[in-house]
């Protein structure tokens, strides 16, 4: 008997238009964390972006006969999402400054979606990449780049040296670099993580 790749695309595909409940969870799995992160960005209410997501998962299965390729649920998600997040924000009574702005860009699209986008596809890989940094680089990675922390204000939480805490954070930006450059992550996904390096922590 012929084995199955699992990771093969068509296996899934074929499995999940013949409602095969595990094909739904595979592609739930690889899509799902993207889709906060991008849903996130739009309406900055945390239990909303669950329920936007979970919903676009719910709409996927119903037309799941009319998929034909990955590609095609991956943009069905990214479109459903878009247009639920502006249909919340449209309905919201009360916006704050961030929303407000998002709402305005959801409705004139275009750009402004791509690139949230290819942020929220970075930011979902670049998360798979820290797990793999030495912990303590990690952490200090994230205290700069994430939480927004001077330098000397980690030595001292840390009990370390500032140029202990430069090393972990030159060491775990290297790191990174390597990681994204032998994934073949060049272009967009490769500029926005160099783009997220010199934008913060300086």
């Amino acid at each position: 008997m012929e084995s199955i790749d699992k990771n093969d695309e068509a296996y899934w595909m074929s499995a999940f238009r013949d409602g095969e409940s595990q094909a739904l969870e595979y592609f739930y799995k690889l899509h799902y964390k993207t889709l906060c992160y991008f849903a996130i960005r739009l309406t900055q209410d945390e239990s909303e972006t669950e329920d936007i997501v979970s919903e676009c998962f719910v709409k996927i299965w119903e037309k799941r006969a009319d998929f034909k390729t990955a590609e095609n649920i991956k943009a069905y998600l990214y479109i459903r999402c878009r247009n639920v997040c502006l249909t919340y924000l449209r309905d919201l009574k009360r916006k704050t400054a961030a929303q407000q702005l998002y709402f305005n860009q959801l409705e004139q699209s275009g750009n402004t979606i791509l690139h949230e986008i290819i942020e929220a596809e970075f930011l979902n890989v670049l998360d798979q990449e820290l797990n793999f940094l030495p912990e303590r680089c990690r952490e200090v990675f994230n205290l700069i780049y994430f939480e927004g922390k001077k330098t000397d204000e980690i030595a001292f939480q840390l009990n370390l040296s500032v140029k202990t805490v430069r090393n972990h954070k030159a060491r775990a930006v290297d790191q990174l670099k390597t990681a994204f450059l032998k994934k073949n992550l060049s272009g967009p996904f490769y500029l926005a993580f160099l783009l997220f390096i010199d934008g913060f922590g300086k």
